[in-house]
């Protein structure tokens, strides 16, 4: 891939045993010419970053033209958010140093070939429909963010079911009682979406799934629509003890009041993926979740 000058570098908070494979990683790419920035956090992990030009999770998307994410699915999520944000079309490769990795997929054996065929232009991209999730209060926008993965919306600790009335392209779905309602990509469907008892749904399908989580009708059940379609949410009549609150990707969120909405669609511009040569996506369901194992 021609106009590689720039490569940033997070890793997982606090993840210092990865800090070799930093400082071998920045030494690979300045070899060959190509300048490795630190995000400001990892630089500190055994001092892998000093001499290194850094930026923060924040900035990082705007300062380079390639991102490596070391990590598990969480750190991958944090950093795809941002470049979601940032409004530019840069690849992202996950390096796993996690548990589960859906997202992460390349161990680190396999980096440099990665990383090889991303500067020679032969890599394989996966692009990933991003949900952009907006607040409104009074008829104001008060937060916007992105997520690959999801869009939540649950109760309280304390509170009981709460009511959820839910829109889709300015018709009227229903009000679900329940303990929360998920937004999910099809990228986040082997997510929270997956524990909720929702389908799985692959990455190239162009659609949004709808999961209620512990409704209190059982004839509540997921329901998959078109990507293409706005999705609005509102908590319906709150009582006193009552609190409902939205999370994005699990990274972040905010409480709902009574009268707010909370508006989910697709994003304009999907994320890239640098795709791992050595296997595919049913092969990272057979081995993530076991299939046919016994």
């Amino acid at each position: 891939m021609a106009g590689i000058s720039r490569v940033g570098i997070v890793a997982k908070l606090q993840l210092n045993s990865v800090a070799s494979h930093l400082a071998e990683t920045a030494a690979w790419l300045e070899a060959r010419g190509i300048e490795a920035v630190f995000e400001t956090e990892t630089a500190l992990l055994d001092g892998v970053g000093a001499g290194h030009p850094t930026g923060s999770r924040d900035d990082l998307p705007r300062l380079v033209d390639l991102l490596l994410v070391f990590g598990g699915d969480g750190t991958f999520l944090a950093v795809a958010d941002r470049v979601a944000a940032s409004g530019r079309d840069i690849p992202i490769l996950g390096v796993n140093f996690g548990h589960l990795g859906f997202l992460t997929e390349v161990a680190w054996p396999g980096v440099f070939t990665s990383l090889e065929a991303v500067l020679a232009g032969e890599a394989a991209f996966d692009h990933r429909l991003v949900i952009k999730a907006s607040v409104r209060r009074g008829g104001q926008e008060t937060s916007r963010r992105f997520a690959l993965n999801d869009v939540v919306v649950t109760r309280g600790a304390l509170s009981r079911i709460i009511p959820l009335s839910v829109s889709v392209g300015g018709e009227f779905v229903a009000t679900f009682h329940a303990d929360g309602l998920i937004i999910s990509s099809p990228t986040g469907s082997t997510a929270y979406n997956l524990s909720a008892g929702g389908p799985i749904v692959h990455p190239d399908v162009d659609a949004l799934v709808l999961t209620p989580i512990a409704p209190h009708m059982l004839s509540n059940r997921p329901v998959v629509i078109p990507a293409s379609t706005e999705v609005v949410v509102q908590p319906a009549a709150l009582d006193a003890g009552q609190e409902a609150f939205v999370s994005i990707d699990g990274q972040s969120g905010q409480g709902l009041e009574p009268g707010d909405t909370l508006h989910v669609a697709r994003h304009d511009q999907p994320v890239r993926l640098v795709e791992s040569a050595s296997h595919n996506y049913f092969e990272v369901l057979r081995k993530k979740l076991k299939w046919a194992e016994r």
